[in-house]
């Protein structure tokens, strides 16, 4: 099993701020990563950076994806080689409907990948499937992207539009925060399905519960900046009982 990402010494800052102080993280093909860590760790700053966000400056390291300098990628290219970010907290796009945002994502990435842009008849039967899935009603097909969403309702969007992409590495940044069981549930079983020998995922939360329906194979946590523990899945359970400060030695 190959490395699909490689972190080294990564360091970044928003303005005179240093967020990352030195972060090292591997993720080979097939693994979900969690990171877990209190407030003002740095956890989602590590999604955005992935991702390519324009307010934030590398300052030290480098991150490898599949064998590529991601940081030299521009955001549109990382998405279009299959990384998706799942935000913490989603967008409204007014104006512009579900139906139009996703065939313009997919369109984007078939023609960078070389492929033909899909049918109108292939699109509209992965989106029913794919709404389907995420039990999204079919109307909210022509709704504004997150115009007038609930909370809950704005991240099922979320994981359907990941369903929808098929990514080869998501970054899920607190997409449990503010769900109900049952939207808890449906959220999990959409990263569960993407779960492959070829994709990873990391997924970032405060909490046990979301992975207690995603269950990761590595676990780590994130404080001031630096991953200071790394471990299996056992890991949770162990910060559930004791919390961040409790694990030490």
């Amino acid at each position: 099993m190959d490395n699909l990402l490689e972190i080294r010494g990564l360091h970044a800052s928003v303005g005179d701020k240093e967020i990352l102080k030195g972060v090292d993280l591997t993720i080979r093909r097939g693994e979900v990563h969690a990171v877990m860590g209190p407030n003002g760790a740095g956890k989602s700053t590590l999604g955005a950076v992935l991702t390519g966000r324009p307010d934030l400056t590398v300052t030290q390291g480098c991150v490898l994806y599949e064998g590529r300098d991601l940081l030299a990628m521009a955001p549109e290219e990382r998405a279009w080689a299959g990384i998706f970010l799942s935000f913490q907290y989603p967008v409204e796009v007014p104006g512009v409907s579900i139906t139009a945002f996703m065939k313009a994502a997919i369109a984007a990435r078939r023609k960078a990948q070389g492929l033909p842009e899909l049918k109108a008849a292939e699109f509209l039967r992965l989106l029913k499937e794919k709404m389907a899935f995420v039990q999204m009603r079919p109307e909210f097909a022509s709704r504004s992207v997150n115009e007038g969403f609930s909370g809950g309702e704005k991240k099922r969007n979320e994981i359907f539009q990941m369903a929808m992409l098929d990514p080869v590495f998501a970054i899920l940044d607190e997409t449990d925060s503010g769900l109900d069981v049952d939207a808890l549930k449906i959220v999990a079983a959409g990263v569960n399905a993407l779960r492959s020998p070829e994709k990873s995922a990391i997924v970032i939360t405060h909490y046990k519960r979301l992975l207690d329906y995603i269950v990761p194979d590595v676990v780590h946590v994130l404080k001031d900046g630096r991953i200071v523990k790394t471990a299996g899945p056992e890991l949770v359970e162990r910060i559930d009982q004791q919390g961040y400060e409790g694990l030490d030695g």
